[in-house]
């Protein structure tokens, strides 16, 4: 079972990227799916999970207040991939990202995710 995150670079503030994480192995469509990141330094963060389609949750979404109303993140169930829009990028967006699949419903904690790819790096210069 494997989660290959991409899409990471170097991008100017107000920028915008997409990062893509695809799943093999296994699918996913029953999982939460979810992004965190990690600045030098810092703890891993919680930036946005959505649910999967076929619960009760219908597939909602969740955002860290940082990045509401700038990242989007959605799932193509038939890729076995989950995105990750991030627009309006600010210098304090610079991490490595991280994609993970959770079988809980809402999840937002590291611990609460069983599945993780390897990350990629977002830059955003000033």
């Amino acid at each position: 079972v494997q989660l290959q995150a991409s899409g990471g670079g170097l991008v100017h503030a107000g920028g915008s990227l997409r990062l893509s994480c695809a799943a093999s192995g296994r699918t996913f469509i029953d999982y939460t799916e979810g992004w965190f990141r990690q600045a030098p330094g810092k703890e891993r963060e919680f930036v946005a999970a959505v649910n999967s389609a076929f619960n009760w949750s219908g597939g909602s979404t969740y955002y860290a207040d940082s990045v509401k109303g700038r990242f989007t993140i959605s799932r193509d169930n038939a890729k076995n991939t989950v995105y990750l829009q991030m627009n309006s990028l600010k210098p304090e967006d610079t991490a490595v990202y991280y994609c993970a699949a959770a079988q809980a419903i809402g999840a937002k904690n590291i611990h609460e995710y069983q599945f993780w790819g390897q990350g990629t790096q977002v830059t955003v210069s000033s």
